[in-house]
């Protein structure tokens, strides 16, 4: 899959009142749209995943699978500030020929969706046939479809809320100090920032997996008294994402989930939440300690025309990622009840 660049010549103003001279978006497509472009379907990545949604969603996405591209259009965007392809701290500020590094712009969930519609306004997309994403991509596709309320026909959101929540944020900000804590972390080498991206790592993991998730996985020989499997797994994790993101991207792509609240300047969450006329498939996942069901449900009740669902899984937040099969189930029943409908 080769990745496409969708180059904006223009300033962009941001919600923060800063603004981007011009910006790059990086994305990838598979299939082929047909000739009125009804198949468009939108795949929203979370915080460090990538434009190639077969990679990170492959029970999902591919032949075959729910998300097909024998018969859909897919499209997938790196969002503003992923190290992936799209205009990020590393990309080089115009007014001073040196990489922005701190003193990139706040980035907001509403920033990225306006960026994305340029996109979307650039291929000649009129209309989306379903939106879909977990997590940070939940929050997009919520924030765009209010945005653009005659846009989605039907959406898809798991794991996700309409406002990042207290707990959400002191996670992020967990992570930031981390971050900050290695000197490293605004140099313009290639490992800058990358002990302190791994220590981040390693406190989100708490929150995307539980306790019971590590119980049945990293048990040790009860005759131990170091080099626990739970240390190594954390290490492992924290040492992987090192290997493939950029630390600075993390920083302010952990910065605008905190800005994530739909109802911002429009009077209320559920005023904002009615706005969508989108079908719309809301699944919870009940052992998620970061976006735990009840913002799930908060969504769904929102929404005039949803369904919400919950999955059983040990796997936390990653359940999102993991479980597949209970996710195509769902996913293929809300779509044969739109066809339903329609016959």
């Amino acid at each position: 899959m080769s990745l496409n660049v969708f180059k904006y010549e223009e300033p962009f103003s941001l919600e923060s009142g800063e603004e981007l001279k011009y910006f790059e978006l990086g994305y990838s497509t598979m299939g082929t749209p047909n000739s009125d472009k009804s198949n468009v379907v939108w795949i929203c990545h979370a915080l460090t995943a990538n434009s190639n949604p077969e990679e990170w969603w492959p029970g999902l996405v591919g032949n075959g699978k729910v998300f097909d591209p024998k018969s859909d259009y897919i499209i997938c965007v790196n969002m503003l500030s992923s190290c992936y392809g799209s205009t990020n701290p590393s990309s080089i500020n115009p007014e001073t020929s040196a990489p922005y590094g701190r003193d990139f712009p706040l980035i907001t969930i509403r920033d990225m969706v306006r960026a994305m519609d340029l996109l979307r306004q650039d291929l000649g997309i009129e209309s989306i046939e379903m939106g879909a994403g977990g997590s940070m991509g939940g929050q997009q596709l919520l924030e765009w479809a209010i945005l653009k309320p005659d846009l989605f026909r039907n959406l898809f959101v798991i794991g996700t809320n309409a406002v990042h929540s207290p707990w959400g944020i002191a996670f992020n900000e967990a992570q930031r100090m981390a971050l900050d804590a290695d000197p490293t972390l605004w140099d313009t080498s290639e490992n800058a920032g990358k002990k302190g991206l791994q220590a981040a790592r390693a406190v989100a993991m708490l929150s995307y997996r539980n306790y019971t998730a590590f119980w049945d996985t990293q048990q040790d020989d009860p005759e131990k008294i170091t080099s626990f499997r739970a240390s190594s797994y954390q290490q492992y994790q924290g040492e992987k994402l090192s290997k493939r993101f950029n630390a600075q991207s993390y920083y302010f792509l952990s910065k605008s989930m905190d800005t994530h609240n739909v109802g911002r300047n429009r009077g209320s969450v559920s005023e904002a939440l009615s706005k969508i006329k989108a079908r719309t498939l809301v699944i919870g996942i009940n052992t998620d300690f970061l976006f735990p069901p009840q913002e799930q449900k908060r969504i769904a009740s929102g929404i005039p025309h949803s369904e919400y669902h919950e999955i059983s899984t040990p796997y936390g937040h990653d359940g999102f990622l993991i479980e597949w099969d209970l996710l195509d189930s769902l996913i293929s029943s809300f779509k044969l009840k739109k066809s339903e409908s329609i016959n």
